[in-house]
């Protein structure tokens, strides 16, 4: 039995879900079976057999996630090689005192939801605010744009420059992508290739040999050779 990670107590329930299937079907998706100390809110694993390694590495991530609010259903994405999981701590930047947390977490969170829904739908990322935590789930690009957005409203910046930063980013991303696309097509052609250097030769070339043949007075020919 491999312990995974402590998840609060009022989560307990729905890690476990109606008659314990939640609980199964992570197991499932893990490759073990899951336990749960409905005292204390530690989650353990009996591995069915050798786990793999990406599992074994993520398993913890998902019952985090879980923990910190994420559905089960999205927090079992995590086990996917381009799926993970970033957490903030809001007391490490307004200090212990609950106010100055809440005052935070209405500020990521917006009126009604506004602001949180605005990052999620500019970088394809699920943010969950639970307690003192903040919880990002995404891929890399979606997380390389959300980390600063969230980071800069901790520090203390104002929504509209967030945002705007934030759609700033997200251009910059589309754009290096878009150039990315176009080099790997202009590069997949064979390297020092006369079509390489003459883009629309190949096609050229086909169209003439596909015209009519060359007719040749009498007493002419035509020869091939090498130079």
């Amino acid at each position: 039995m491999e312990h995974l990670c402590r998840v609060p107590r009022d989560r307990i329930a729905v890690l476990i879900g109606k008659s314990g299937e939640t609980r199964r079907l992570i197991g499932e998706a893990c490759g073990g079976e899951i336990s749960i100390d409905s005292q204390t809110g530690d989650v353990s694993i009996d591995w069915n057999d050798e786990p793999d390694p990406v599992r074994r590495m993520k398993a913890p991530d998902v019952i985090t996630a879980i923990g910190r609010g994420i559905a089960p259903s999205r927090a079992v994405q995590l086990l996917e090689d381009e799926v993970f999981l970033r957490l903030y701590d809001i007391r490490e930047w307004v200090g212990k005192q609950p106010n100055q947390t809440r005052r935070m977490r209405s500020r990521l969170i917006g009126t009604n939801g506004r602001i949180r829904t605005l990052i999620e739908e500019l970088t394809s990322c699920e943010i969950s605010i639970y307690g003192s935590t903040v919880a990002v789930i995404g891929d890399n690009e979606g997380l390389a744009l959300a980390t600063p957005a969230i980071e800069g409203i901790l520090g203390g910046s104002e929504h509209g420059t967030v945002l705007y930063g934030l759609e700033q980013d997200r251009k910059k991303q589309r754009l290096r992508s878009k150039n990315l696309d176009s080099f790997q097509d202009r590069t997949s052609e064979r390297p020092g290739s006369f079509e390489a250097m003459v883009p629309g030769f190949s096609e050229a070339r086909e169209r003439r040999m596909k015209s009519e043949p060359l007719e040749l007075e009498d007493g002419e020919s035509v020869s091939y050779g090498e130079e």
